[in-house]
């Protein structure tokens, strides 16, 4: 009988030596990811949002000097552009980038085979999440946006196969619109 009640005894403590040592393992872990979150927002190369412009471009604070970003390799139908009605999907273009972003600062990454500025003198840059996340790519998958292909990226090949794919799912624009190519090898919306 006593070795019974050592080994029920024994049993009982390494089971709530286990369940603590889970529990820990738990804690630690979202303790962890939070913190892991805060350095990720907090890091430099983060920039936060100073306004959103529409669907491919955003201001971003950089030092306490606002510069406008138009995103690489990407074209969101219109809605503020001067002498152009909005077109077919430009406001849910803009509202997918303001609600894809949120609060979070972004990062931002040039590519060698693209300028450093277009011609209205915008950084052209890929626009990163905190999770790592592509939105240049992103608008193009989810049929947001239109893939670029009027100057060099490198990204180009693989921006394509997206658009493609976007268009054979009928995903976004391509379901709402009536997109017109170009003879560049582009597409355009139509207008609202």
């Amino acid at each position: 009988m006593t070795y019974t009640y050592h080994y029920r005894q024994r049993h009982l403590w390494i089971s709530l030596l286990v369940f603590l040592l889970s529990l820990a393992i738990f804690y630690g872990q979202q303790h962890s990811t939070q913190a892991k979150k805060s350095i990720v927002q907090n890091q430099p190369g983060l920039y936060a949002i100073d306004h959103f412009i529409d669907g491919d471009t955003i201001a971003v604070n950089m030092n306490g000097h606002i510069e406008k970003v138009r995103f690489i390799g990407v074209d969101t139908p219109e809605t503020h552009k001067p002498n152009t009605p909005v077109q077919c999907f430009g406001p849910d273009a803009a509202a997918y980038t303001k609600a894809t972003i949120g609060s979070q600062r972004v990062r931002l990454e040039a590519d060698s085979l693209s300028t450093d500025r277009d011609r209205y003198n915008r950084l052209l840059r890929y626009v990163y999440l905190p999770d790592g996340t592509d939105l240049d790519e992103q608008l193009i998958i989810t049929g947001h946006g239109f893939y670029y292909p009027y100057f060099p990226f490198s990204k180009s090949s693989r921006f394509s196969a997206d658009e493609q794919q976007a268009i054979a799912a009928n995903r976004g624009l391509w379901a709402a619109c009536h997109p017109t190519p170009t003879d560049e090898g582009g597409y355009t919306s139509n207008n609202l």
